[in-house]
């Protein structure tokens, strides 16, 4: 058996809602709101906040307003509330995906 690639197939941004559509040759296709991908940043600012009990409680309107590649590592999200501080490697953002159909 032979391990899954460690990015997705196919990347969209739905303009229209935000939300980031990830389809995995073993997983198939996973689409994770804006708010829900603001919730869990990884970036230094937002970890801080969760390790001081104030983890990031975005605004439930919160959208991706655009995304940029990170080479093969992973994605930079530039959210509608003006954060674009975290990466978002490929493996964290497949075990997003798993969450979601969990």
């Amino acid at each position: 058996m032979s391990a899954a690639q460690p990015w997705p197939q196919q990347v969209l941004l739905h303009e229209r809602s935000g939300a980031l559509a990830l389809a995995w040759d073993d997983l198939g296709e996973h689409v994770l709101s804006g708010e829900h991908l603001r919730a869990r940043c990884r970036c230094a600012g937002c970890e801080q906040g969760r390790r001081h009990g104030s983890p990031p409680r975005p605004d439930p309107a919160t959208r991706l307003e655009r995304i940029s590649p990170i080479g093969e590592f992973g994605l930079q999200l530039h959210f509608s509330d003006g954060h674009e501080r975290g990466l978002f490697p490929w493996a964290y953002l497949r075990e997003l995906a798993m969450e979601s159909a969990a």
